[in-house]
């Protein structure tokens, strides 16, 4: 299976296209508080054309039921991802993936399935040891975040082995602003990584 790369943070219809046209299999809208966050009704918008097999990600952080049930109305999203300790709270159905967020220095990834494993804060660019990551990748299917970019992601494949990598700060131009070139080059660096393992 190629590896899953996933583009974060999306608030407008021409960077989801770029992110599908360079090869990513999922696409993140940020549903908390952040320069990312984006209306789930907007989200919806954007994404009328995206094709089936890509995963439409909400990305939220210690959600109440309510707010997830508006985006899960407004949405309908493929995937719910969230620190792993919130899905206690929250009411999600069979048709909706689970993607918990470990964090660097937690406790170890516990599932069989998808799971993010991040720096201590989202979206801050952080970057996570790519050791100690690795030791964790053969827990389910890591997608791992924070500080990648289009120079540095063919390391982190080769060294961390992970099912997907998520990027969103290192393809703005700007806190919150999305750049089609960088989208393009960090896919298409992760992919070549992946085929040179």
């Amino acid at each position: 299976m190629s590896l899953l790369v996933k583009i974060c943070g999306l608030s407008d219809k021409l960077h989801v296209e770029a992110a599908i046209n360079a090869g990513a299999g999922a696409v993140g809208f940020v549903f908390a508080e952040s320069v990312r966050k984006i209306a789930p009704d907007r989200a919806n918008l954007i994404c009328v054309n995206v094709p089936q097999h890509i995963k439409r990600v909400a990305v939220m952080l210690h959600p109440s039921n309510d707010d997830w049930q508006e985006v899960l109305e407004s949405f309908a999203p493929d995937v719910l991802q969230t620190d792993a300790d919130d899905f206690a709270a929250l009411e999600v159905p069979e048709s909706v993936e689970r993607w918990p967020v470990y964090r660097e220095g937690q406790a170890s990834p516990a599932t069989a399935g998808a799971y993010v494993y991040e720096g201590r804060q989202s979206g801050q660019g952080e970057t996570v040891d790519w050791t100690a990551a690795a030791r964790h990748a053969g827990n389910g299917r890591m997608i791992l975040a924070g500080g990648l970019d289009a120079q540095n992601v063919a390391a982190a494949v080769t060294t961390v082995r992970p099912f997907g990598v998520d990027v969103s700060t290192a393809v703005e131009t700007a806190p919150g602003q999305k750049d089609l070139i960088l989208i393009d080059k960090f896919v298409s660096a992760a992919l070549v990584a992946e085929r040179n393992l």
